[in-house]
């Protein structure tokens, strides 16, 4: 059974679709209508002078019109580094934005919120220490009636905490956790979206398995982030994104998985792998590879808690479904998103490693041939596939029987030639328990050259042992 994988071994190429789709570094939000509005000029770069004039009329302009387009200017020109920078360092200037930021008049509080938001996505943690006087502010808003002012403020906190430790050390015990709990309930889509963002940052950082989730277990946020990850009608593809990959994180850092699955984590994810291959059979443009990695991970790495077998039935996976939904969504990762197979062939690992009814499935749905169509596609694909097909031969002669004969003799002969030793290595086990458990085929092996093949390794230290105990096996049957 595989390990816990987490998201730094992300497939490249999906990881460049998270970047794209802005679902992993920092999120920048922009109102595409104000910057069309604002006539599309371009943002200069501020100095002191310029900044300084900007709060000042901002502050005790004598139009709130005035006052705002000062703060619009302002925060256009905090686009920019070098005027992040300059800001910063210039004294007063945040305790200002601030104090705009907690005034009473909307459109005020609206534009300062903003500015602190392209702060926010600097990369610079002492940008992000700078804005430590507005988190407290930025949390109490999370509790207002405005949906955008509150998405705002969420992606503006999911910028900071990413950044700098100190603004994490700050946030924390001025209550993050029941502040983004409360936020879970809401009932607009954005702010949920952005609500899965910032608590996806925060359960990221180092220091989250001690300190974040075990507040995040203790909360309301399991039970209602596996509410919005059930399928049916009311499922969003962006929120279920976001979820998930919080739902991740969490399982990952193994502080207590056997209450997600008393929550029902099993089940609910379980229903969802049956309702994305559904999905994807139904139209080709689903968007769903990016729901489909972290769903994935979610159900493998649950699935290596030894107290999921005592757990309640209600949470079992049905062999049968689970089993056949993942060869659609294998095979339309073959054809749209390959690097998204091995995740899948992880997960049928998982499956297969201790369950022999899993194996079961594999064989009477005739789903062995499918998946050694799947060897020639990476050397990694192809060490996942010999291991879930060693799984099902080490259950012993009966399921040896049904591997054997067939085109996996063929497939075999081919990986002992691959120039990669794990995947020789693979193969070496996969014909150790075919000929221990099925004598036939070792006798099928000779009369296909298979000694031949053997004698290309003899040589190579790693496997001399193996392949020599292999050939006397083959001579001996």
């Amino acid at each position: 059974m595989q390990p816990l994988r987490s998201a730094a071994s992300l497939p490249p190429a999906l990881r460049k679709a998270r970047r794209e789709q802005q679902l992993i570094s920092k999120r920048l939000l922009r109102d595409d209508a104000s910057e069309e509005a604002e006539g599309g000029c371009v943002a200069m770069i501020l100095g002191e002078t310029e900044i300084q004039h900007f709060l000042r009329l901002a502050q005790q302009g004598t139009e709130e019109k005035e006052r705002e387009r000062a703060l619009v200017s302002l925060r256009r020109g905090l686009q920019h580094p070098e005027t992040q920078q300059t800001f910063i360092w210039l004294e007063g200037s945040m305790r200002t934005l601030v104090g705009l930021l907690t005034s009473n008049q909307a459109l005020l509080q609206l534009e300062a919120a903003r500015c602190l938001h392209e702060l926010s996505h600097s990369e610079q943690s002492a940008v992000a220490e700078a804005c430590l006087p507005a988190t407290s502010y930025l949390l109490t808003y999370l509790s207002g009636h405005s949906s955008d002012f509150i998405e705002l403020c969420l992606y503006t906190l999911g910028n900071l905490i990413v950044e700098s430790e100190a603004v994490r050390r700050q946030l924390l015990p001025q209550g993050i956790v029941p502040a983004l709990a409360a936020c879970i309930q809401s009932p607009h889509l954005t702010v949920l979206e952005a609500l899965g963002y910032a608590l996806s940052q925060l359960l990221q950082v180092k220091e989250a398995p001690e300190m974040i989730i075990p507040s995040v277990l203790g909360s309301t946020l399991p039970e209602h982030i596996l509410r919005l990850l059930q399928p049916g009608p009311k499922l969003n593809l962006g929120v279920a994104v976001e979820f998930a990959w919080c739902l991740h994180y969490i399982i990952c850092s193994q502080v207590d998985n056997t209450l997600l699955i008393s929550h029902g984590g099993l089940s609910t994810l379980g229903l969802l792998l049956l309702d994305m291959a559904g999905a994807v059979q139904r139209t080709e443009d689903t968007g769903l590879e990016l729901l489909a990695c972290p769903v994935l991970r979610c159900l493998s790495n649950l699935l290596t808690e030894a107290a999921m077998e005592v757990v309640g039935g209600q949470n079992q996976l049905e062999d049968e479904r689970v089993v056949a939904a993942l060869f659609i969504l294998l095979q339309f990762f073959l054809q749209k998103q390959p690097s998204l197979l091995p995740e899948g062939l992880w997960l049928l690992n998982n499956l297969t490693a201790n369950s022999p009814s899993f194996c079961t499935s594999l064989l009477s749905m005739d789903l062995i041939e499918p998946l050694l169509q799947l060897l020639p596609v990476s050397n990694v694909v192809s060490i996942l596939v010999l291991t879930v097909l060693c799984n099902v031969a080490e259950k012993g002669p009966a399921y040896c029987q049904r591997l054997w004969p067939g085109p996996l003799l063929s497939c075999l002969i081919g990986t002992l030639a691959f120039p990669d030793i794990e995947v020789v290595g693979q193969s070496l086990e996969l014909l150790r328990l075919l000929f221990l458990y099925q004598p036939e085929a070792a006798k099928d092996f000779l009369q296909q050259s298979g000694l031949q093949v053997l004698e290309r390794h003899q040589e190579e230290a790693q496997l001399q042992d193996r392949v020599h105990a292999l050939q006397q096996t083959a001579l001996h049957q």
